[in-house]
């Protein structure tokens, strides 16, 4: 009898998430599909290349290898990426990369110019560590992570791994807002930590803009074909700058950041229609 209920239950909710998959409609079972198929073949991936990565610890080549793989899930989930001025990101130097966050998919977008970057190290927080086998498998791959509750530690983290970047000519990624913004109008405030990096090591700062995911609106559960631009701003040189010169530096490159990414909304949300279901907040 038991047999039989379990059945009719499991075959019942096949049928049902089946349905919502096929759906022209907006539901949340598709909508959470296309980043749970994100999350299932990164972790995949990460099980896989592991044993891997164990001979060859910390070295930021195993990301680009993980990243030439992942990255074709964009086309599953109907996403493409288009990237400007990526000569900026191909210069063999040291530099640290800051970027605008707002979803969970802005990695995805990393691996997609992951093989123009070449040598890079993201920077993540430290609860992501504990996701496995992701967490572990990222670590391996030259992932920095950092506890973001414990300032002093974390920098003690960025000053070390400043150190290899300059060695190694790698260069940090940094998401400067901390949090995902959810605001689809502005920038959230920068924190300070990639801005002391660049300017104790001495290295540019290279900023880097997402256009808006107007094709992402959580509220109604939408997830359409989108495209994204991902736009390379030019080198901001901090040779000669010292700690006072900090704040000045965040304000010009968030203040560049900001106009980017302005003109870049203006420039996606001019090519949809007038109905297009956008959201104010994701």
């Amino acid at each position: 009898m038991w047999e039989v209920i379990v059945y009719f239950a499991l075959l019942t909710t096949a049928t049902y998430i089946l349905k919502q998959l096929f759906s022209e409609t907006p539901n949340n079972v598709k909508f959470q599909a296309k980043f749970l198929l994100f999350y299932f073949v990164s972790s995949v991936m990460a099980l896989l290349m592991l044993p891997f990565f164990v001979f060859n610890p910390k070295n930021v080549k195993n990301s680009l290898v993980a990243a030439q793989i992942i990255k074709h899930v964009t086309k599953v989930i109907e996403v493409k990426w288009h990237l400007r001025n990526g000569k900026v990101l191909a210069e063999d130097r040291g530099a640290v990369i800051v970027s605008n966050h707002q979803s969970s998919i802005d990695i995805l977008g990393m691996f997609n110019i992951w093989h123009v970057m070449d040598k890079v190290a993201a920077v993540a927080r430290k609860e992501l560590f504990y996701i496995w086998p992701f967490g572990l498998s990222a670590y391996l791959a030259g992932v920095v992570f950092i506890d973001r509750s414990n300032p002093k530690d974390a920098y003690r983290q960025l000053q070390v791994t400043s150190e290899v970047m300059i060695k190694n000519k790698t260069k940090l990624w940094l998401f400067p807002e901390g949090t995902r913004n959810k605001d689809f109008t502005k920038l959230l405030p920068f924190k300070k930590g990639a801005f002391n990096i660049a300017v104790a090591a001495q290295v540019p700062v290279l900023p880097v803009v997402y256009s808006p995911y107007y094709f992402i609106n959580t509220r109604k559960n939408i997830f359409n074909k989108g495209h994204v631009i991902i736009q390379c701003l030019d080198p901001v040189p901090t040779t000669g700058m010292t700690m006072e010169d900090v704040p000045e530096l965040i304000r010009r490159v968030r203040g560049a950041m900001e106009t980017a990414y302005q003109e870049l909304s203006k420039e996606v949300l001019s090519a949809l229609p007038a109905d297009y279901p956008l959201a104010v907040q994701n």
